[in-house]
């Protein structure tokens, strides 16, 4: 059974007294944290814990097994109202812990909606999910090998305080996510680091970056500009970032991630401050220690993210390509 699975208990029962019929929990598989038996027939469960802000596009990122042909659901500790909409519009069924529910099969109906959400408090509020903490497991899961470094060094390079390296590599210790050896780290359950982080950045770092939205003077904006531009450092995240690591999207789009300051760029780019326009500006949040794999755009995880929390069904074959690709 999943490890940390209270709030899967808690949906389940919420399920079975809302349906009056009783429902058996199989032991563990390997595939699904879950099974359940529902009448005669079978459900087969991906339980989503740090739900609190996934977006759909999240979510289903991570669920790599399942079968279309099977009963399917998630179950998580929390799902927006947004989230919950996308899942029952993609005919993806959920149940989570406050009792919000969409299960359809072919003999099998319910939809439960407005259930008071259980929200943690806790929840992604760790300090290896905050600001810090962020910017250092940017570094680790980006640079593999700084993970050896002194935490000295892991401060310098990640642009952060020695006590904070200190306080994440102990959070992440205490959270399995890391294992101390005599001679080495290790990062564990990178998969859900990688989820966390992606949920965590879009919802604190990102927004505390920006700078300002803008659009381009002749309502022409590309690469080009970006590439051939000699007087600046910017990198592309985003659409224009996932086209340029992947070559498998045509930008509408733009971010962009800089130092620069933004009048200098409104300038030599030509573009205009404009609320509803395409191109955001974005505080640059790592350092230059940060090897990147391109030096035209942001670190891949970043640009993962951008794509990730867009919630567009394009940018998220790409943002997958990236992640296989290896970020």
């Amino acid at each position: 059974m999943y490890r940390d699975n209270d709030f899967v208990y808690e949906a389940i029962a919420s399920l079975e007294e809302t349906t009056g019929i009783p429902i058996a929990i199989e032991s563990v598989r390997k595939t699904y944290d879950v099974v359940l038996q529902i009448k005669k027939e079978t459900f087969y469960c991906i339980a989503k814990k740090n739900a609190k802000n996934a977006n759909y596009a999240i979510i289903m990122s991570s669920i790599k097994d399942f079968n279309p042909s099977k009963n399917n659901i998630v179950i998580a500790d929390y799902l927006t109202k947004k989230t919950a909409s996308d899942l029952k519009q993609n005919g993806i069924n959920y149940l989570d812990a406050s009792g919000n529910t969409f299960v359809k099969t072919k003999d099998f109906f319910v939809y439960i909606e407005g259930r008071k959400a259980k929200i943690n408090k806790k929840t992604n509020q760790t300090r290896a999910f905050q600001e810090a903490g962020l910017k250092l497991l940017l570094l680790l899961i980006s640079n593999p090998d700084t993970l050896q470094l002194s935490y000295r060094e892991l401060a310098e390079k990640a642009g952060i305080g020695l006590g904070s390296v200190s306080n994440v590599f102990k959070e992440l210790e205490e959270g399995r996510y890391l294992l101390k050896t005599r001679n080495k780290r290790v990062l564990k359950n990178q998969d859900e680091i990688i989820e966390r982080w992606v949920i965590a950045y879009n919802e604190l770092l990102k927004p505390r970056s920006f700078k300002k939205r803008m659009r381009a003077l002749e309502n022409e904006f590309s690469l080009n500009g970006i590439i051939h531009n000699t007087n600046m450092k910017l990198y592309s995240g985003g659409e224009l970032g996932g086209e340029i690591l992947t070559g498998h999207l045509k930008p509408i789009d733009y971010i962009i991630y800089t130092d620069e300051e933004t009048s200098k760029i409104a300038k030599e780019l030509k573009l205009v401050p404009d609320e509803a326009g395409n191109i955001e500006l974005y505080s640059k949040f790592w350092t230059d220690s940060l090897y990147l794999k391109n030096e035209y755009t942001a670190p891949p995880l970043v640009v993962y993210a951008d794509l990730m929390g867009s919630n567009s069904s394009r940018n998220i074959e790409t943002a997958k390509l990236i992640l296989e690709n290896g970020l």
